[in-house]
Formats: structure tokens, C-alpha cells, sequence
């Protein structure tokens, strides 16, 4: 009887034993999911123009050479480089070899000859002076070239066209120049050159302009060409859309709820310096598209809106 009351006591104890050493059940928590804050947009419909930038090149067509109308020297010259002339004015002014020689001495012996051996040389048409070649006291040759001028109306800007975009340019001959300072120029082309590089492909263009003011020649002003435009587009800023390295693929990262973007591939159209065109899918007023923290973002991410 004693035997069997100390096995009921172990077995007791044994139990108890057992008990205890089970584990208690596990509480597992959730790793709480990190949000990107993100700003969203919405498409919108607006009037879309695809540019391209070329430069032109300021020049001037028409340059006057005055040149010597006899051998000898140059007795006064006032011209320096950037003076404006006016037509028919006197420039320069040659005293030939033999009338610096001789003097007066004929005029003493016969006051009525009135011989003094002076030409004078005067300017074609108004414009403003390159280059000065001699200056006073010079002697000089028959033909010589003395100064340069250039026409000032006839200053054009010289565009090299690529010809498959002359057809583009050619429906809207009226162009706008902006000049490194900022001003603005209106441009007409009044002709082309019958000929195309043969290595870039570009066809030279001549662009008229009137400008208030001189302009320096060879001076790079840009020109900008629209090469298609398009109304009442949907459009979105051009950080609303996302590509890949090889730029084949687009997609917008869109809102489902206030929390979770889906990724959503789109058709590109046009583009400008700001928006895009978006020519699939249509999105609604309501759809709401990441601007800001979309970049990196993967398919069904937790975000979380900012303003």
C-alpha cells in the first residue's frame, strides 16, 4: 500500500512537471510596412507642341570695299572700326605723288589752273565700318582696299536646317530668335541655298530680320521650330511618368486607395519642356497620379500623401 501511494506521488509530480515545460503559445506581431510619402496630380487637358531648338548665325549679306581711285596719299581719314556712314559721305581723301611733290607751285604761276591733285573718296550706301585698312599719310595703290563696310538692312541670320524637317518650316515661314541677352527677334525666311551639306544633311536657310539696334555678326541666336502641336491633349508633368534605361516602356505609379500605387503602363505621345501627352489610357478627373516619390516605387507600394 506504501509502494503504491509513492508511485501515485511520482506520477503526480511527473505530470506537473510536464505541464510546466510546455512552452507557452508564441505572440507574433507584425512588422509594420514603411510608407513612402509621396504628392500626387491629375491629368488634364491642355494644348501640346513639340520643339526643336536649332541655332542660327547673325551675317551680313551686302559689304562695300572702298577701295583707292588713284596712286598716292591718304591726306585725312577719320573712319575707325564700328562708325556708322552715311551715303554719299566723304571717307577718305588721296593726294597724288606728283601734286605732294609739286605743291602749290603751279597755282603761284597760273592762279587760275587751280590744280591741287586731291581725290576724294566717298561712300555707296549707309552703313557701319568692319575694318579700317590705312589710316592717314599712307600711300597707296589704284584699287587698293581701304575700309570695309557693311550694309546694316541687309542683316539676315543663317539657319542650317535638317531637310527632313524642311517641309515642317517651310508651312510657317515666320520664326521667333532669341538672342544670348535674351531679346527676342521676329524672323521671316526669304530663301535657301540650292544646296545640302553632305555630310550633317542640312540645307541653309536665310531669315530675315529687323532688328531696332545693330547686330554683331556671327552672332549665335536660337531658333526655335515646332515641329507638330496638337489641342486639347491629356497631359501630365513630365515627373508624373516613369521609364526604363532603354526608354521603350512607360508607367505612372496611380492611387487605388489613399495608401496603395499600382504601377500602370502608358502610351507617351508628345512632349514639351513640362508635360507630356498621354495617349493610353484615359485616366478620369479623379484619378490621382505620384508626382513626387514615385521613383523607385515597386507594384501595390504603401505610400502615404503629403501637401
Amino acid at each position: 500500500m506504501k509502494q503504491l501511494t509513492i508511485n501515485a506521488l511520482f506520477l503526480f509530480l511527473f505530470s506537473g512537471i510536464l505541464v510546466s515545460c510546455q512552452q507557452a503559445p508564441k505572440v507574433t506581431e507584425e512588422t509594420p510596412v514603411p510608407e513612402t510619402p509621396v504628392q500626387v496630380t491629375t491629368a488634364s487637358n491642355a494644348t501640346l507642341s513639340e520643339d526643336v531648338v536649332l541655332n542660327a548665325t547673325s551675317a551680313y549679306l551686302e559689304k562695300s570695299f572702298v577701295k583707292a581711285n588713284t596712286n598716292g596719299y591718304l591726306q585725312s581719314s577719320t573712319l575707325q572700326a564700328g562708325a556708322a556712314v552715311s551715303s554719299n559721305q566723304v571717307l577718305f581723301k588721296l593726294i597724288t605723288k606728283e601734286a605732294r611733290a609739286i605743291g602749290n607751285s603751279i597755282n603761284q604761276l597760273d592762279p587760275g589752273f587751280k590744280f591741287s591733285g586731291i581725290s576724294t573718296i566717298r561712300s555707296e550706301k549707309s552703313g557701319y565700318v568692319i575694318l579700317v585698312n590705312h589710316q592717314k599719310g599712307d600711300y597707296v595703290q589704284d584699287g587698293e582696299a581701304l575700309a570695309t563696310i557693311i550694309n546694316q538692312s541687309s542683316l539676315v541670320f543663317l539657319l542650317d536646317l535638317p531637310y527632313e524637317m524642311r517641309s515642317v518650316i517651310l508651312q510657317n515661314k515666320t520664326l521667333e530668335l532669341t538672342l544670348p541677352d535674351g531679346e527676342k527677334l521676329k524672323g521671316t525666311i526669304t530663301s535657301s541655298l540650292p544646296a545640302v551639306d553632305s555630310l550633317a544633311q542640312t540645307q541653309r536657310m536665310i531669315i530675315k530680320v529687323n532688328a531696332a539696334h545693330p547686330i554683331p555678326e556671327n552672332l549665335i541666336a536660337k531658333v526655335k521650330v515646332v515641329k507638330s502641336a496638337a489641342a486639347h491633349v491629356q497631359v501630365l508633368p513630365k515627373s508624373a511618368v516613369l521609364t526604363n534605361e532603354t526608354e521603350d516602356e512607360f508607367w505612372v505609379m496611380k492611387l487605388i486607395n489613399d495608401s496603395t500605387a499600382v504601377k500602370t503602363v502608358v502610351k507617351k505621345g508628345m512632349e514639351d519642356g513640362k508635360s507630356i501627352q498621354i495617349l493610353s489610357p484615359v485616366f478620369g478627373t479623379k484619378d490621382r497620379l505620384i508626382t513626387v516619390g514615385n521613383y523607385g516605387l515597386a507594384d501595390t507600394a504603401k505610400v502615404k500623401i503629403t501637401h
